[in-house]
């Protein structure tokens, strides 16, 4: 939700800057594993997406709908797994026919939330932006 909002109010490229600096400083206070720049990569990528599709627009169904489609399977589940794959010699193969179940959840998930969100503060955040 924060690279949402930070992509309707800002736009592609400092939401980009935003979700990249998200994602090293979340790497470094919490680290999980080790850190790998492809998964930074990522966070811009995706940041960038919304706000192609969410920033100075109309925040229609088929909008959020598509910029959740393009996130999920190219970013999340495409480039992801292969990072996943390069980062722990994981076969790509396996790790496709796991990751697409998850992706098949998350994309209605999101779709229903970030609505939600922008219905419910989307003229604040329209506010916002232009002030």
């Amino acid at each position: 939700m924060p690279i949402v909002i930070a992509a309707v109010l800002f736009g592609p490229i400092p939401a980009g800057i935003v979700a990249a600096l998200s994602d090293i400083l979340g790497a470094t206070l919490f680290p999980v594993g080790p850190y790998f720049p492809g998964f930074t990569l990522t966070a811009f990528l995706i940041a960038v997406v919304y706000g192609l599709f969410l920033y100075n627009k109309k925040h229609t169904m088929t909008r959020i709908a598509l910029a959740i489609a393009v996130t999920q399977l190219l970013f999340s589940f495409a480039l992801n797994t292969v990072w996943i794959s390069i980062l722990y010699s994981t076969p790509i193969k396996a790790l496709f026919a796991i990751r697409i179940t998850q992706t098949a959840i998350l994309i209605p998930v999101q779709i229903a939330v970030v609505s939600v969100m922008l219905k419910s503060y989307g003229h604040l955040l329209a506010r916002r932006a232009v002030a």
